[in-house]
């Protein structure tokens, strides 16, 4: 009897790979709201044609990333209503994603991509490393979430954690603010240290609320506060 063949690898499209990388460039905090983002300059930046370039833009204008205005695109201009909705929604499911993995984190090897961010973002913060700071936070967000079971669920707290990626760029650049957010981090981490599920979710919902607060003062939205 013949040997199996074994299944052929398919390389990933053309079009995720442009969706990923524009992605990570709007995560970046590089375009600042507003700001058009032309579909011909981003695919001569990338080597590409202009068509999977529209189609990721597409995609990303979908999910409420981008808005789309004929052939070019922009990152929204949150007003106070749309950071109330967004933040809405990650009170909802960001704590209570927390909770359901702090049992498989109280193992310290599970846990330990986790340790190794806030380890990072210890370092960072006392050499007054903003963006190293904001690499590590990031790396931290990235280790919880790959222990969450449920794929659906990881998207949608990554969907409305973009929506307010500038708050990286525009808020962490504060020592204040970062040694806010290093705390929120660091009492997540003995939560999920303990296994304790509910001292996780009541960690990342403090921090979230931290977090809305910043962004709201830094973008001057809480002049719109009557």
């Amino acid at each position: 009897m013949p040997q199996l063949l074994n299944p052929v690898k398919r390389p990933v499209a053309l079009g995720d790979l442009v969706y990923a990388s524009l992605q990570q460039y709007l995560r970046s905090g590089a375009v600042a709201p507003g700001q058009p983002l032309q579909e011909v300059h981003v695919a001569e930046m990338l080597g590409v044609s202009r068509t999977p370039v529209r189609e990721a833009m597409m995609r990303l204008a979908s999910q409420g990333l981008l808005n789309a205005d004929g052939r070019s695109f922009s990152v929204p201009e949150l007003t106070l209503a749309d950071v109330d909705h967004i933040y809405e929604v990650r009170f909802l499911i960001e704590p209570e994603a927390l909770r359901a993995v702090a049992a498989a984190a109280a193992d310290r090897a599970v846990r330990a991509p986790i340790d190794e961010a806030l380890v990072a973002a210890v370092a960072a913060h006392k050499a007054n490393d903003a963006d190293a700071f904001r690499e590590a936070a990031a790396a931290f967000r990235v280790a919880w979430l790959a222990l969450v079971p449920n794929p659906r669920l990881v998207r949608v707290v990554e969907q409305y954690s973009d929506h307010m990626q500038h708050i990286r760029a525009t808020t962490l650049g504060d020592p204040k603010v970062r040694w806010i957010v290093l705390k929120g981090l660091k009492q997540t981490a003995m939560a999920l240290a303990k296994g304790d599920g509910a001292a996780a979710a009541a960690a990342m919902h403090e921090n979230l609320r931290q977090a809305k607060k910043a962004f709201i003062r830094a973008s001057g939205l809480d002049k719109d506060v009557a």
